[in-house]
């Protein structure tokens, strides 16, 4: 660890020297003149600091090896170093000292630069050494880990694949269950992390890596989960509704009687955070037969396009890895969809495992938003240290506002992809947005991801009663049950990506959900004059400018005042529930006679 932090610890004495001096010789406002200085030397190093450390894990989750490990953890030492060093720490606090006497965009620069260092703190640098080491291990474990049915190894698009068409409920129990088996690979070190994940917060006085986390949006963590609790009050008399016609509809699939909660492997997704594939009527599958993953991918692209952003730059198709690992290749990547911005500059990238259907129709350009979310705040008035959504939610919310319109028909038509003489079943694409992910996904994400993690970090859950807590919030606000009793052998919540490499993360694609929805609204109602269940984006440069005028603010204005400048209100579920509301009368008719929920 010396190695990396000695010549490190002396970059960061030297901005602060610079700036001490540059603020004695300035005669007006000095304190804002030493602030501008600092903060200049600090963003040119920060931004290449995160450029080799971005190159590092590229490497490590697009190619899984010893070696590349090494590299990214050596990668996020040396960051570390840096913008966890007590001298910029010091620095930042003294100048907050005196925030009146500085502009806007100063604090908000110095409060990040506050949040970047609680990540690795070097006032520990033993903990922030152990932290680095164990993420990397976490990384090494859940991005290699092979898994099997019956004994023969299976990729995770192939236990997807089953999911979505075996209708062999043993076959289906089978592959759930297979899919659960990184959960135990992943405890020992999730166990490790959460008290290492902890221990950097509480170095700069958050009470745990939860109150950390949510300090992004300016919440405490009691807020953030009463958000959220909100966010499932006010859609329950939907969720409930949509629940019932579910288990109904499965229980006919599967010839099953009707149960009380859905049974976790008759739905096609491993955590039944979407509930796909029930709504017939807009089941898009056979026409993407005849089109390329190739297609598909830049197929994104040219949504954006036409709504007036640039071409990509040639780099990002020859640096991002868009499709499954070559069968037969001993490489092994992560699976999980993702957009990068390795130097918040010009380096784009995404890794992705595009394949021909509509899930990864709508995946592509959901990761394609946040790219040109990136490309939207990287200007010379977002300084580097604000180079990023307004807050979390938006990056999320701006990437799933892409894969919603992707999915519309109108939009569909307009690129072939349905026969112009399709006849739309508006209550079946209703349905379809509704489940994949919709509504269910609140139920998760609020429910059982936000307060899983809050139990775990910030009320210290025994880790002997990890799994027990996962399944009582599936069961109680998802409505859905295990196969068969799960131990605590296993670690379920581990298997999900977000637990292990963003932690405390997951409220804000709940966030995003609902602003998502609310953007949408906007954009039919007030630009389009288009119904917001069924509208097209394609070609409106006027859309392009309303998601512009947001997404080249980056951090540099509260997430509130953005949002309410850009829609005239403030988070709300409004725009969520009308869009459902046709879907709601729906479902009551259906439902008619029906016991209603699992209560």
């Amino acid at each position: 660890m010396t190695r990396v932090t000695s010549p490190l610890r002396g970059a960061a004495v030297a901005v602060l020297l610079a700036t001490a001096s540059f603020a004695l010789a300035a005669d007006l406002n000095p304190m804002q003149e030493r602030a501008d200085r600092f903060l200049a030397l600090t963003n040119s190093a920060y931004k290449s600091l995160i450029t080799i450390e971005g190159n590092a894990q590229w490497d490590a989750l697009t190619d899984v090896s010893p070696v590349h490990d090494a590299a990214s953890e050596v990668g996020s030492k040396a960051r570390a170093a840096f913008t966890g060093d007590p001298v910029l720490i010091n620095e930042a606090k003294t100048l907050l000292l005196h925030r009146k006497e500085l502009n806007e965009l100063t604090v908000r620069e110095l409060e990040q630069l506050l949040l970047n260092a609680a990540e690795g703190p070097m006032t520990n640098p033993r903990l922030v050494s152990d932290r680095i080491v164990a993420e990397v291990a976490q990384a090494s474990t859940l991005n290699g880990f092979e898994f099997k049915l019956k004994g023969k190894p299976i990729t995770v698009n192939e236990i997807d694949n089953l999911l979505q068409s075996s209708t062999d409920l043993a076959e289906r129990q089978a592959v759930w269950e297979a899919s659960k088996e990184s959960g135990k690979a992943l405890k020992a070190g999730l166990i490790k992390l959460r008290d290492l994940r902890n221990g950097v917060a509480q170095e700069l006085d958050y009470p745990d890596y939860f109150a950390l986390q949510v300090a992004g949006y300016g919440m405490t963590t009691a807020e953030m989960v009463k958000l959220n609790d909100d966010f499932m009050r006010e859609l329950r008399p939907l969720y409930l509704q949509l629940h019932t016609w579910v288990k109904y509809k499965l229980a006919e699939k599967y010839h099953q009687p009707v149960p009380k909660r859905i049974p976790a492997h008759w739905l096609d997704n491993r955590w039944s955070q979407a509930w796909p594939g029930l709504a017939e009527g807009a089941d898009l599958t056979p026409f993407f037969k005849d089109r390329s993953p190739d297609w598909i991918a830049h197929s994104a692209e040219k949504f954006y396009m036409g709504l007036g952003f640039p071409k990509l730059p040639v780099s990002f198709w020859k640096k991002s890895d868009l499709f499954p690992v070559e069968a037969g290749s001993a490489r092994k990547k992560n699976t999980h969809a993702s957009a990068w911005h390795v130097d918040l500059d010009s380096d784009l990238r995404s890794l992705q495992s595009i394949e021909s259907n509509p899930e990864w129709f709508k995946t592509a350009h959901h990761e394609f938003g946040h790219i040109y979310y990136f490309i939207g705040y990287t200007k010379p008035e977002v300084p580097a240290l604000l180079r990023t959504g307004a807050n979390p939610a938006f990056h999320e919310g701006f990437g799933e506002l892409t894969s919603l319109a992707a999915g519309m028909a109108p939009y569909l038509k307009s690129l072939g992809i349905l026969p112009a003489d399709f006849k739309v079943d508006e209550t079946a694409f209703l349905l379809s947005d509704s489940m994949g992910p919709g509504v269910p996904f609140i139920f998760w994400s609020s429910g059982v991801m936000t307060h899983w993690e809050a139990d775990v970090y910030a009320k210290h859950l025994p880790a002997g009663q990890w799994n027990a807590r996962w399944w009582q919030y599936v069961r109680d606000f998802q409505g859905v049950e295990p196969p068969a009793e799960r131990g605590e052998e296993w670690c379920d919540a581990a298997t999900k990506t977000h637990i292990n490499d963003t932690p405390c993360y997951y409220y804000s694609y709940a966030i995003a959900q609902v602003f998502k929805y609310q953007l949408n609204d906007h954009i039919a109602k007030k630009i389009l004059h288009q119904p917001p269940q069924a509208c097209n984006y394609a070609g409106s440069k006027e859309v392009g400018d309303f998601l512009r005028s947001i997404m080249e603010k980056g951090k540099t204005q509260d997430w509130r005042k953005v949002l309410k400048d850009a829609t005239g209100e403030e988070l709300s579920t409004r725009a969520m529930v009308e869009y459902y509301k046709p879907l709601l009368k729906w479902l009551e008719a259906q439902n008619k006679g029906r016991p209603i929920g699992w209560e």
